[in-house]
């Protein structure tokens, strides 16, 4: 039981990592049930013992790419349970690392797919925002409170710090890689996360 148990939960996994694939090459209408079943490597019925339907398959297709990217840049904001002396340096390497999650190739085609079905599927963004941005500021929020709590953040409201934290790192984003179509190179990125590291600092971190 345990092993058809396993493999119907790898089988689904395969057919949500697939769907996600081609839904990100082809778009919705034009993404059919066998491209997906060829992508994940099951026979098209074994999709629909699984999904529904088409949209229901988009739906957790989206939600599931969400919660994979959300993981990711959770385990990002570890350095900072243990940050050592240099807390620049540390905010430095995790501003450094959202950017690079931010701007990998599954963060970019989840956007493009949101940007394009949003009218289409008009749940998914809070299928999006449930998965990651909100969770993921409340886990940085936690971390600069216990900061603050040691002396090494100045006394306010860590669901703010936290929140501005992310705009100074992502918020060039859209911008700087028009809107997902260009790549930065990695020393762009760094200097994108110093530079939101020393406003922040500015503005947060005691003398």
């Amino acid at each position: 039981m345990a092993t058809i148990s396993r493999g119907r939960i790898d089988k689904r996994q395969a057919i949500l990592e697939g769907a996600f694939t081609v839904f990100a090459r082809l778009g919705y209408a034009q993404a059919c049930v066998q491209d997906i079943a060829d992508e994940a490597g099951v026979a098209k019925p074994t999709v629909y013992n699984h999904m529904a339907d088409k949209a229901t398959l988009f739906r957790n297709a989206i939600e599931a790419a969400a919660q994979t990217a959300f993981r990711e840049r959770l385990a990002a904001l570890e350095p900072l349970a243990d940050p050592g002396d240099d807390l620049r340096a540390t905010l430095e390497g995790v501003a450094d690392e959202l950017l690079r999650l931010h701007t990998d190739e599954r963060s970019c085609a989840l956007r493009r797919l949101l940007y394009s079905e949003i009218i289409r599927f008009p749940d998914v963004l809070d299928i999006v925002k449930e998965s990651g941005p909100h969770r993921l500021n409340q886990a940085l929020a936690d971390r600069l409170a216990r900061l603050a709590l040691a002396g090494r953040l100045r006394a306010g409201d860590p669901d703010v710090a936290a929140e501005q934290f992310m705009a100074l790192v992502i918020g060039p984003l859209e911008a700087r890689s028009q809107m997902g179509t260009r790549a930065i190179p990695a020393v762009e990125l760094r200097d994108m996360a110093s530079a939101a590291v020393d406003t922040f600092m500015k503005a947060w971190v005691t003398d």
